[in-house]
């Protein structure tokens, strides 16, 4: 029996990604499961379809009745097989439960869809079906498989699953999740001195309230460059020749290597303020919307969404909050040093502007970080209030 966890103890989940480099035969089991798992998902989507024309109910079969027809499902994990099955029923939860958010589930194609499959560890007496050894990762039916781990998981950790993963420049990742008890964090109440607002900026990333940027770094723009003179190359050249497959995985490795590079600023950066501050202040925008309405850059591209759901955990797991505003707060066209709210919104292009009922000469962005900044403070404490009043 599982050990009973006290009152101050929660359970967190952290994922470990490891670099695989799997042998021939190990490459080749794992091409079959994903293959396999496209296969099973396709067939049972479309017999779930025609079993709820025919009879008006819903029901998804399981892996097990397909490998009588399809003996090739056998020479793979079952448990990869089992986890399509789950997520099936899971993407038809999500769809039942928010049509408008969750699309109706799809057939997956090799071209579109992601090379991946996920097994689950089963622990039976002393002997776990997935472990990590000294310099690899045990699976079932790959045996060991040699990875280099970034860091190493504590002893009290426990081993969940394993998603393997292909790039589309051949490489193998595993994603090992992992449950941690850990104690509860305490509860850290914010003030204004210890809170920090942040405004989204095209040009900047973000704009504190204190005037601070972010400033990425000018290798993603250099990196940019280069992946936009690959791009003319390949152009120029006859689709399916030798210099052309070659093209492309320069291109696929440039554009895996902007994604790190953006990966390890926004890791870095969200990890510095959640140490620095108590709480953080934000604007709930929506990125894409963003991205349509502008032509002065793709706002999609700079990955501030995945900055906030970054501070949002790492705050978290500190005790700390990350207060989200309405995206229609109108942060810009209010004075953070009068309070009132102008009736049209001011253009990007303006760097300052005049409050005309104080006077106050105020920065656009900052200024607008400030207005995010209170905005959150208050609601988070009215929040607070209505909860002690319950």
């Amino acid at each position: 029996m599982a050990a009973k966890r006290s009152k101050s103890e929660t359970l967190r989940y952290t994922t470990l990604k490891v670099r695989l480099y799997p042998s021939a035969e190990q490459a080749a089991l794992f091409e079959k499961t994903f293959g396999c798992c496209r296969y099973i998902w396709n067939q049972m989507l479309a017999d779930q379809q025609r079993f709820y024309i025919e009879t008006d109910k819903f029901f998804i079969p399981t892996p097990a009745k397909y490998k009588a027809g399809a003996p090739f499902l056998k020479e793979v994990d079952n448990q990869a097989l089992i986890q399509e099955h789950n997520k099936l029923g899971q993407a038809f939860r999500v769809f039942f439960k928010s049509p408008e958010n969750f699309g109706y589930p799809k057939f997956k194609r090799k071209k579109d869809d992601r090379d991946s499959f996920t097994v689950c560890n089963h622990v039976m007496g002393n002997s776990e079906t997935v472990y990590t050894t000294r310099d690899g990762l045990r699976m079932t039916k790959a045996g060991i498989v040699r990875a280099k781990f970034p860091r190493r998981p504590q002893g009290w950790w426990k081993l969940k699953r394993v998603t393997v993963d292909r790039t589309r420049s051949g490489k193998y990742y595993g994603y090992i999740l992992y449950e941690c008890p850990e104690k509860k964090p305490e509860v850290v109440v914010p003030t204004p001195e210890t809170t920090v607002g942040l405004k989204y900026s095209m040009a900047r990333f973000y704009v504190a309230d204190t005037g601070e940027t972010a400033d990425p770094p000018h290798w993603l723009k250099q990196s940019q460059e280069k992946l936009a003179r690959i791009q003319q190359r390949l152009n120029r050249m006859r689709p399916g020749s030798k210099n052309y497959q070659e093209t492309v995985q320069k291109y696929r490795l440039l554009h895996e290597h902007i994604a790190n590079q953006r990966r390890d600023f926004i890791h870095k950066e969200s990890r510095r303020i959640a140490n620095a501050w108590d709480a953080v202040c934000v604007r709930g925008d929506d990125m894409e919307q963003i991205s349509r309405i502008t032509n002065r850059g793709n706002a999609l591209e700079a990955g501030f969404g995945m900055f906030r759901e970054c501070l949002r955990y790492k705050l978290a797991r500190q005790g700390k909050e990350l207060l989200v505003v309405d995206r229609y707060f109108p942060s810009t066209r209010t004075c953070s040093a009068c309070g009132r709210v102008m009736p049209e919104e001011i253009s990007m292009k303006r760097r300052t502007w005049t409050c005309p009922q104080c006077g106050a000469v105020l920065k656009r962005e900052a200024n607008a970080a400030r207005n995010i900044k209170d905005q959150g403070l208050a609601q988070y404490f009215s929040t607070r209030e209505r909860r002690e009043s319950a």
